[in-house]
């Protein structure tokens, strides 16, 4: 006699989950990821920031550059040969960023002497440091002519 197929049990497939050893390395490879994608955001960070700094600085010192060329020839003629601080415009250090600049220095050098006497080489270099408190530094230089902004002398 034939039997009725409907009263037998149906053949389950057998069911199969993830081992703990596949779940442990699962969760080890996504630790890896986190930890290494915040320490490249870390390092973006800290790019950013001193990206940041340098161009503030750039400002601070073309801004001191824009003052100096309202000065006459014998104020910038005399400036002294040695590093003397000068004053950050207070625009700048009143924000949070512009309070991180720790100085800024001008030195100034005779390009010519004797009767070729009439030309200043100013470096001004400007301090500060990052967040995570590395001293940092960035310098500009430019020349001021006696006769102006076209004065120059062939050597």
């Amino acid at each position: 006699m034939p039997r009725d197929l409907s009263s037998r049990p149906l053949s389950r497939r057998r069911q199969r989950g993830f081992t703990i050893f596949e779940v442990g390395i699962a969760a080890a490879v996504m630790a890896f990821a986190l930890t290494s994608s915040i320490t490249v955001m870390q390092s973006a960070f800290l790019a950013l920031d001193t990206a940041r700094n340098i161009t503030y600085a750039a400002q601070i010192m073309q801004n001191e550059f824009e003052k100096m060329r309202l000065l006459n020839w014998t104020t910038v003629g005399n400036y002294p040969a040695t590093a003397t601080a000068v004053a950050i415009d207070s625009t700048f250090t009143s924000t949070h960023i512009g309070a991180r600049f720790t100085g800024m220095t001008r030195t100034a050098t005779a390009v010519h002497t004797g009767t070729n006497a009439g030309m200043v080489k100013i470096t001004l270099t400007v301090t500060w440091r990052s967040y995570d408190g590395r001293s940092l530094s960035r310098s500009y230089v430019t020349y001021y002519g006696q006769n102006g902004l076209y004065d120059y002398f062939s050597s």
